[in-house]
């Protein structure tokens, strides 16, 4: 082999256990401490300057595998909702209804390749934005990656079209309930106030993301050869793209069916608020319908449904040694630790940027917190009336919380819809960070930019 072409590959699970080792050697020297915490609407808040030391708690070796196993049950949740989602599609994919809506779909949308990819990253950035669309988005990436091959792109375009819009939605939060509600109600802001401001983001950010997804698309389009596949590399494309598979009567009902799943979904989500139980019971009753009514036996949608449910196994096991990390620092007592200096840092920065050190503390925790509403009650409680004493506005505190947790959400491998979404496109980490990270960087600049504007305009209200 051209030794110029060989590459360093990540193993994603190899460095989360070198992080959890490096975890546990940390409880030896940080000290243990502890916030007071009340309940505010349903939730647990830190209390402001509550914090004392407490005596520690650092793990032994064994300490250190058992955590593994804790972070396994800790995100059992998230874990077996990507298994469900998994084996769901393996119905689907079984009945050949997919295929065949695709073949039908390339040739009617061939002509109109170059609007795929704009609408479809609005539809997402709106629903990121708007409804908080985040964990939900890895069931479109299933669909989204063999039709991205099937218009002659790749399954990084189709990957892409899905995670980055609906994250750059996410981070615009124009009226996203799960992260700016929660952090302006905890920091005692109007609900979804400046959000003039924030639709300006939205414009920017949504712009900036298609057109760094729609300029490797062209390349691919171009040059198939520079394209990234992932599990659908051994797919034969030009079958698929000539269409030759027809749309039977049994798969019209099923994607009927799947798309009656979709609308049952957005429904729920929006009428009932949802969450991940739910979804994954509705996706397995679908993927039972889906597959009887695809004509297939009891027997083989079961097969069918472990084959799907097994191809992603590898990234719902990412989910739960990622959660160990948080165990072991919740169980050495050095999570709050961790805010408390962190919270000391920020009040010794310059106000010139200490908005922008806040944007690079919440990212930097969503490593260990990649939930947006946890994190808001962990760390608005503190850096709200933090905002008060240094010289910025609340709202520009909130705006700093909603870019770092909004922009690391598919760049951290302990999210678990980023690991999932990427075992369903079949691509690994490392090529995903290797692709993502110049946008990335585009958005920290971004990012960087909007809150020194904030900082100057005074952003309210306070």
């Amino acid at each position: 082999m051209d030794a110029t072409k060989k590459t360093i590959s990540i193993n994603v699970y190899v460095l989360i256990f070198s992080l959890i080792l490096l975890s546990a050697l940390l409880t030896h020297f940080m000290p243990a401490g502890q916030f007071e915490r009340v309940e505010v609407d349903g939730r647990s808040v830190v209390k402001a300057d509550t914090f004392q030391f407490t005596d520690g708690n650092p793990l032994g070796f064994l300490d250190i595998f058992s955590s593994i196993h804790g972070g396994m049950v800790q995100g059992a949740e998230t874990i077996f909702f990507v298994l469900i989602i998994g084996g769901a599609f393996g119905v689907l994919s079984a009945t050949g209804a997919l295929d065949a809506f695709l073949g039908m779909l390339s040739r009617k949308l061939g002509r109109h390749d170059k609007l795929v990819i704009p609408l479809l990253m609005l539809f997402f950035a709106a629903g990121g934005s708007l409804m908080g669309m985040s964990d939900e988005t890895m069931v479109y990436v299933g669909v989204l990656v063999p039709l991205a091959i099937a218009l002659g792109f790749d399954a990084m375009t189709g990957l892409a079209i899905v995670m980055i819009g609906a994250s750059v939605g996410f981070t615009s939060a124009v009226m996203n309930p799960f992260t700016i509600g929660i952090a302006q109600g905890i920091a005692e802001l109007p609900t979804f106030s400046g959000i003039g401001f924030r639709l300006v983001l939205f414009v920017v950010l949504y712009s900036a993301a298609v057109a760094y997804v729609w300029r490797h698309a062209a390349k691919v389009k171009k040059n198939p050869a520079a394209g990234i596949y992932g599990k659908f590399q051994h797919v034969n494309k030009e079958e698929l793209l000539k269409g030759q598979g027809k749309m039977e009567m049994r798969h019209k009902w099923v994607m009927a069916i799947f798309l009656l799943n979709f609308l049952v979904l957005m429904y729920g989500v929006i009428q009932f608020g949802w969450y991940i139980p739910e979804i994954a019971g509705l996706f397995l009753l679908f993927g039972i319908l889906m597959g009887l009514f695809g004509k297939l036996s009891p027997g083989k949608i079961a097969d069918h449904f472990i084959k799907g449910a097994g191809d992603l196994i590898g990234g719902a096991l990412i989910i739960g040694l990622a959660q160990a990390i948080l165990v072991i620092f919740n169980t050495a007592g050095t999570m709050d630790t961790i805010l408390y200096y962190s919270a000391g840092v920020l009040d010794s920065l310059p106000p010139a940027i200490s908005a922008v050190g806040m944007f690079f503390f919440q990212l930097g925790l969503n490593f260990l917190v990649p939930s947006g509403s946890g994190q808001a009650a962990l760390t608005m409680p503190l850096l709200a009336p933090l905002s008060d004493m240094i010289g910025i506005t609340r709202q520009t505190a909130v705006l700093a919380f909603q870019f770092g947790d909004g922009m690391s959400n598919i760049i951290f491998p302990t999210v678990g819809y980023l690991m999932a979404s990427l075992a369903i496109a079949g691509i690994s980490w490392g090529k995903w960070l290797k692709w993502f990270f110049p946008f990335f960087l585009i958005e920290i600049a971004i990012a960087v930019i909007a809150l020194i504007i904030a900082q100057w305009i005074q952003y309210g209200p306070f």
